[in-house]
């Protein structure tokens, strides 16, 4: 979400249940004893967020969508960790990638947060996919849970929205748009989630909960050196091929407002932390700041000029080595902290 869409009391709001959530989640986390999550953390949070610069096209309607990635995250490092990890993910593409509002960064981390880790994990994953789950079992589990947890995080957005009052989008025909096009989106995450958590099942089932015990002695340092070239291969060069069309919160607004971005205004909280964001992200939009005028665009062509795919951009692919790495930093010096923490207490 981008600050236009948010009241202040609104983006407060949600910021204070973020917090209140993310209190919660470190609290757990204390009080757990398995340490091998933390470089699980690092490592994982840098695969998310690089992860989630691929968007990928929903056929037949123009739009596009992109990984949440807490249903993954949660099940394999429970969810008080996953939560803490995607809170990073999301901090470090808003302050310094320009993706994602300050004022609605509580709502970002809510929305593809909670409901993944706190709700479509516990309430939809763990039942399916049962105590010693088969393959079967574990991947419709992911693809019922990462569709749900998708519409509830898109049904999330339109509540906040309508509550904040300031946009031209209307609770029924936002609804109406939003949900249906975040089921498509969430049937392809919820098979990526299903492959994914399925190969990893097969391969190294010491990373889910219940195998953990039997399996401790396992090193995980080969999986966490996987997933981190993993992280570096799809945000350094992957993410050239990431589709172009506008993703589906865009897509939606589009077809409500006729305009894919709406502008918040320039005065008080919302200019203020618009102007600290542009001298905070250093590499806004995921490349290189342009120095240049845009070039003018002849009326009536405007939006018709193709954008190359892929697209082959070294500001790129910055953006995804040195995110994943900013990230893997951040969750892992998270999760370092808080177990700290807890063995001095």
């Amino acid at each position: 979400m981008a600050d236009a869409l948010l009241s202040p009391t609104v983006g407060g709001v949600m910021w204070g249940a973020t917090a209140c959530l993310l209190g919660y989640a470190s609290s757990k986390l204390k009080a757990e004893k398995d340490d091998s999550r933390i470089p699980l953390m690092g490592v994982l949070g840098a695969f998310i967020f690089a992860a989630q610069m691929i968007n990928f096209s929903i056929p037949g309607t123009g739009s596009s969508g992109h990984l949440g990635g807490g249903l993954i995250l949660a099940a394999l490092l429970g969810p008080h960790a996953a939560f803490l990890t995607i809170a990073s993910v999301l901090a470090v593409q808003a302050l310094f990638f320009a993706d994602g509002g300050l004022l609605a960064m509580g709502c970002n981390i809510f929305n593809l947060g909670f409901f993944p880790c706190y709700l479509a994990y516990p309430l939809i994953y763990k039942p399916l996919a049962g105590a010693v789950s088969s393959r079967g079992r574990l991947m419709a589990a992911s693809l019922i849970a990462a569709v749900a947890g998708l519409q509830l995080g898109a049904f999330g957005v339109v509540l906040q929205t309508t509550a904040s009052g300031i946009s031209e989008l209307p609770f029924s025909s936002f609804v109406m748009l939003m949900q249906p096009i975040h089921l498509g989106i969430g049937v392809v995450e919820g098979v990526v989630t299903a492959l994914l958590l399925g190969f990893l099942h097969r391969v190294r089932p010491e990373l889910f909960g219940a195998a953990r015990p039997a399996t401790a002695s396992r090193p995980l340092r080969p999986i966490i050196i996987g997933l981190a070239l993993a992280a570096m291969l799809v945000g350094g060069s992957m993410s050239w091929f990431a589709s172009a069309d506008p993703d589906g919160l865009e897509w939606a607004m589009a077809k409500v407002s006729g305009k894919e971005e709406l502008h918040a205004p320039e005065a008080g909280i919302h200019g203020t932390l618009d102007a600290l964001q542009k001298r905070i992200a250093f590499l806004p939009d995921y490349n290189f700041k342009s120095t240049e005028e845009p070039e003018a665009v002849p009326a009536g062509n405007e939006g018709n000029t193709p954008e190359p795919w892929p697209n082959v951009a070294v500001g790129t692919s910055l953006s995804g080595v040195l995110g994943g790495f900013m990230t893997l930093c951040l969750a892992g010096l998270l999760g370092f902290a808080v177990r700290k923490f807890h063995a001095k207490a």
